[in-house]
């Protein structure tokens, strides 16, 4: 009996190539770039599953060319990159990598706090420049992590991973989201409040939102003129949830205090883009579950529910 076809949008871990193969005929796209679009629009045809990752859009156009589709792993937990309307119209199961990923990626939120509030990149090129002559009471003076005030908007998985962080460092913490999380609250000290008073009161706010059409744009010239101007925002979220012009501008005329930056609207963001050209700007090119474990458990995931979609069972983790 002829396997069915399974393409992989990128090299992942060996361990989950051969999960998938116990179940279908794989075609690995090694490349470290992303597949090219027509490639990928031509491989569809072909394929019953596909292990995609952020940089593939899952839509219209790709579905109506993939008519042996059944199903599409998104090795993320985000997945604006896919229309979800699309496949349940066509029956396609559509599964996503929610758990895997909280550890590392609240890991990187709160390095990334850390290293934005305490100009650990700023300081870092002031040495290997040349600049460090002497010792000053105001060389690269920082601001307080320890003992200040937390806020975070979007209390998933990753929101809760990093207030018990915070709860370790000694800071009040507030949140923000669309439900009340009692058990979040009872372990960590967690307030929710409004957004306009989480903005108001944090020295920090990290944003961890998923992408939508409520969040798209989320914070602008009206959130970051409500925060102080001491103030640190973190994004380790979708960079569609920032007005990036109006952080830029709240940056410039010190509005708040710093940024730290993990994602971007375009990805790969240009490396003319205004935020990278500013000292009190900490970007990363979006690696928030990037651990070797987590990326591996990650990819095994995916391919367990492509596993078990072609075997006819509901898949693990389906959105």
């Amino acid at each position: 009996m002829k396997k069915p076809k399974v393409l992989v949008t990128r090299q992942v871990a060996n361990e989950a190539v051969s999960l998938l193969e116990t179940a279908a005929d794989v075609e690995v796209w090694k490349q470290d770039e992303p597949i090219p679009r027509e490639l990928l629009l031509e491989k569809i045809e072909s394929s019953d599953g596909i292990l995609a990752m952020l940089t593939e859009r899952i839509d219209e156009e790709l579905l109506d060319r993939a008519q042996r589709l059944r199903v599409v792993a998104n090795m993320a937990v985000g997945y604006d990159n896919i229309d979800l309307a699309a496949c349940k119209k066509r029956d396609i199961w559509v599964t996503n990598t929610p758990d895997v990923l909280t550890e590392a990626t609240a890991d990187l939120a709160f390095a990334l706090m850390m290293a934005t509030g305490r100009r650990l990149m700023e300081a870092n090129r002031f040495l290997l420049n040349g600049e460090w002559k002497s010792w000053s009471p105001s060389l690269l003076a920082g601001q307080n992590v320890y003992g200040a005030t937390l806020g975070i908007i979007g209390m998933g998985r990753i929101g809760e991973a990093v207030a018990r962080r915070a709860k370790g460092f000694g800071m009040r913490i507030l949140y923000h989201n669309r439900s009340q999380k009692q058990q979040a609250e009872a372990e960590t000290g967690a307030e929710l409040v409004s957004l306009e008073a989480l903005l108001r009161e944090s020295d920090y706010v990290v944003l961890l939102t998923p992408l939508t059409a409520e969040t798209r744009l989320l914070m602008g010239e009206k959130q970051f003129s409500g925060m102080k101007p001491t103030s640190v925002f973190i994004n380790v979220s979708r960079g569609g949830t920032v007005d990036e012009t109006a952080l830029y501008q709240a940056l410039v005329n010190k509005r708040i205090w710093a940024a730290g930056l993990d994602v971007f609207q375009q990805e790969p963001v240009s490396l003319d883009h205004p935020l990278l050209t500013l000292p009190n700007v900490v970007a990363l090119p979006h690696i928030g579950s990037a651990t070797e474990q987590t990326r591996a458990e990650m990819a095994r995931l995916a391919a367990a529910n492509i596993v078990a979609v072609l075997g006819g069972q509901r898949p693990l983790t389906p959105l």
